[in-house]
């Protein structure tokens, strides 16, 4: 067990080399690779981290440019909407007034030609009385005969 014991000691002091370089090594790595590597890794998860808070940035303003240029859009559309309107009734009310001036003139018109008529059915009526006395004479001379006390 002796023997065992100094065995260990001189592997353990022949080891000793290989673990004072083994320490140096991995603190080497850390000071050279892992040190570096992590402040990289880190600097680029925050760069992408900002790079996806500015798409998220510029697709939140994209989206109230699209909804405000909807809502000018909506607001076009009923301007136009609203003159077309106006346009309509004021085509209406000239229409209107167009109908108005010409049903007053036919009316007018037709005042006139009633006037008219019913003077010229007067002086119908005056030439038929006046010829009536004329025709009536001619009747009663063509039915009586001359002799019956016609003045011929």
């Amino acid at each position: 067990m002796q023997e065992m014991m100094q065995q260990l000691g001189d592997l353990f002091l022949a080891s000793l080399p290989t673990l004072v370089l083994f320490i140096v090594l991995v603190l080497a790595y850390q000071f050279l690779v892992q040190g570096p590597l992590s402040r990289v890794l880190a600097e680029r998860r925050a760069r992408t981290a900002g790079a996806v808070e500015e798409a998220n940035k510029a697709i939140a303003a994209a989206e109230a440019k699209a909804a405000d240029y909807a809502s000018r859009l909506r607001q076009a559309r009923a301007e136009v909407f609203r003159a077309r309107e106006q346009r309509l009734q004021q085509s209406a009310q000239e229409r209107d007034s167009v109908l108005e001036k010409a049903r007053k003139a036919s009316v007018q018109k037709v005042l006139e030609a009633r006037l008219a008529l019913e003077a010229e059915a007067a002086s119908a009526r005056n030439v038929v009385l006046a010829g009536a006395d004329q025709l009536a004479e001619q009747v009663v001379r063509a039915v009586m005969p001359a002799s019956a006390g016609g003045s011929r």
